[in-house]
């Protein structure tokens, strides 16, 4: 199992790069230790793969274009592939941990076309209605498959037969799930969400050129889309406007920058397309609650007790 403790993008493409996910064994068991992550929080993306996931212990809010959902320990959860997504640690909560089994359902579906694909995983993966669906261990059947997420990390790369063992675990997760949705999937299919292939076009453009000066001409133009209509799905799916997610996914970037690295601030405001260090300070300040160098110094320090910890 891998321990995670921070976000990476894939470059190009913009997807959540998976530690250890290949082409030949496309699967990763990971331990998201959510509190170690700069800002508590895993920014917008999203990926082919699914996820199912069991919270351990702290609550974990996600959010879609289609609202948010907060996740308590004990509870987990299904994200459909492709749905974009982000995720914020709740202040005040124990420390959040997360275990999950992030997959391309080709593991289980075989080739594409197959009766399993075609019967039990298309379904489920092509249903524009299905994105974040909650399991609840109160009731009965979503029980059922939490103890079967939970026991998937019992696994170990060196069991005999551990390949054959996983896929066999998330063939019955799957079947479990296809019968909790049955009620979404048997309802009336509404047709895809175009803007949703849009907002992703202009993170995707975000997020390759967030050093430069944009403008919001330029950002709606990158999904030939008109000022308005871009600053309308913005607001609708993100709650935020083009510059303003642009301002954030630059405090990311910096942050990231600040806790792993020694660039000076001047550097970092460059980077990130602030511009002057002065500026940088600022807004970062007004954003973050406290000046970079102090943001540097806290998760430094964070990471250097973490790495004693580790040596005892």
């Amino acid at each position: 199992m891998n321990i995670v403790q921070k976000f990476e993008y894939y470059p190009g493409s913009k997807e959540e790069k998976l530690p250890n996910f290949s082409k030949a064994f496309p699967y990763v068991a990971s331990r998201a230790e959510l509190d170690h992550y700069v800002g508590k929080r895993v920014p917008w993306h999203w990926h082919l793969a699914v996820e199912l996931f069991y919270i351990e212990s702290g609550t974990l809010i996600y959010q879609t274009p289609s609202g948010q959902v907060d996740f308590p320990a004990g509870t987990g959860g299904f994200v459909n592939s492709n749905v974009l997504h982000a995720t914020q640690v709740v202040k005040g909560t124990a420390p959040t941990i997360q275990l999950l089994h992030v997959f391309e359902p080709s593991l289980i579906a075989g080739f594409s076309g197959s009766q399993i694909d075609t019967q039990y995983v298309l379904p489920i993966t092509s249903h524009p209605a299905i994105e974040l669906f909650k399991l609840e261990p109160t009731q009965p059947e979503h029980a059922e498959l939490l103890e079967l997420i939970k026991q998937g990390f019992q696994l170990s790369p060196k069991d005999f037969g551990y390949g054959i063992k996983v896929r066999d675990n998330l063939s019955r997760m799957w079947l479990k799930l296809f019968k909790e949705l049955q009620a979404i999937l048997n309802s009336r299919v509404q047709p895809e969400d175009k803007n949703n292939a849009k907002l992703k076009a202009m993170l995707v453009f975000i997020h390759e050129h967030y050093a430069q000066k944009l403008t919001v001409a330029e950002i709606a133009a990158s999904a030939f889309l008109s000022e308005r209509d871009c600053y309308r799905i913005f607001s609708h799916y993100l709650k935020l406007s083009p510059l303003a997610y642009l301002t954030d996914y630059r405090l990311q970037v910096a942050c990231q920058l600040l806790a792993e690295g020694q660039l000076s601030l001047t550097d970092i405001a460059s980077v990130c397309g602030f511009g002057s260090s002065n500026y940088f300070g600022r807004v970062f300040t007004k954003h973050i609650g406290y000046p970079p160098n102090s943001y540097r110094l806290k998760w430094q320090n964070r990471a250097k007790e973490g790495q004693k910890f580790e040596s005892n």
